[in-house]
């Protein structure tokens, strides 16, 4: 066979494979099409599969050890809590997890460290997921709720807990508000998320543009906050005791990229369980892996970690207002 004839072949099968990738993008449109895109990874149970119950990235340690991938997510879990000094609360504290998914954190910090846990998500297939997953004893309830417009009144939780939740957010503004909003006076908000590089500082060049409009356009993301610009986002609520006090984790998680890929390699059952459809959806999910390595590697983006305690003056200001008015 002539080899300019193979290369022909190759070269088209390639431009058929780049197009279908950028025409099928999960384009944010608003929070329905988020809720849609996690209702299909969670009906088709492959992003499980490969992934476990937790949909996030794992941590490897600092400097990062070769380690297993579903291991390295619940340890992410534990040194968040650790990091945030949750593990000082008593049993019983009341948490939040914003974007819960189908659960994985939230039956930790019930099974672990005895918290009662509200999981909220927009997603319904997640929060269905989630409740077949819980066992009954666990301190633990589900619901579907908007991050951009939680339920719950004001001081509701002793504890907020969101892991990357923040990029499908399409105001960055009112998605820290409600968050500070919703925790009790004193109260604890840890936050894990990606972000982007802070472009006030340093602007995205040539090829940083297109690799962020991707990473945006494929996974249902409206914009990526920078470390810096949320932290401030947060102080801006008014809600802040002190300040906020932030992290960069992009070392320790660094691999769970490559090693997300890898999964499709170490564990071949999947493609019994799930045959052809499932490997086309599987290997049409790795240019993004590709592209956020990328991203993270390169400082493009970063793993931002937000701590922030909610201000116990601000109501007892609120106290005294509603007293005078009282009073009147």
């Amino acid at each position: 066979m002539n080899l300019f004839f193979v290369l022909g072949i190759l070269l088209t099968l390639l431009t058929v494979g780049i197009a279908l990738y950028l025409l099928t993008a999960r384009r944010y449109q608003s929070s329905d099409s988020v809720a849609h895109s996690y209702d299909q990874w969670t009906e088709d149970g492959i992003l499980e599969f490969y992934w476990g119950e937790h949909i996030h990235l794992g941590h490897y340690g600092s400097p990062p050890q070769q380690k297993n991938f579903l291991k390295a997510k619940s340890d992410f879990v534990h040194e968040m809590v650790h990091w945030g000094g949750l593990d000082q609360l008593p049993p019983g504290t009341t948490v939040l997890d914003v974007g819960c998914g189908i659960g994985g954190s939230s039956r930790i910090l019930a099974q672990d460290y005895g918290f009662a846990v509200t999981g909220i998500t927009i997603s319904p297939q997640q929060v269905k997921r989630a409740q077949q997953l819980t066992p009954e004893e666990l301190n633990v309830r589900f619901l579907v709720d908007d991050a951009m417009a939680i339920s719950f009144p004001d001081g509701s939780f002793d504890v907020v807990w969101s892991i990357e939740a923040g990029p499908h957010m399409p105001d960055k503004a009112i998605f820290a508000k409600e968050l500070m909003r919703v925790l009790k006076p004193g109260g604890v908000l840890v936050v894990a998320d990606w972000n982007q590089r802070d472009d006030r500082q340093n602007s995205l060049n040539f090829w940083e543009r297109p690799v962020m409009q991707q990473l945006l356009d494929q996974w249902s993301h409206p914009a990526f906050a920078s470390i810096e610009g949320f932290a401030e986002l947060l102080e801006a609520t008014g809600f802040i005791e002190g300040e906020v006090t932030t992290a960069d984790w992009t070392e320790p998680t660094l691999p769970s990229w490559l090693d997300s890929i890898w999964q499709g390699i170490a564990r071949p059952s999947g493609l019994v369980r799930f045959g052809l459809a499932g490997l086309i959806k599987s290997l049409r999910e790795v240019p993004t892996l590709l592209l956020m390595r990328l991203a993270f590697g390169t400082g493009l983006c970063r793993f931002g970690m937000f701590r922030a305690v909610r201000s116990r003056v601000e109501a007892a200001s609120v106290l005294r207002e509603e007293a005078n008015a009282n009073a009147k």
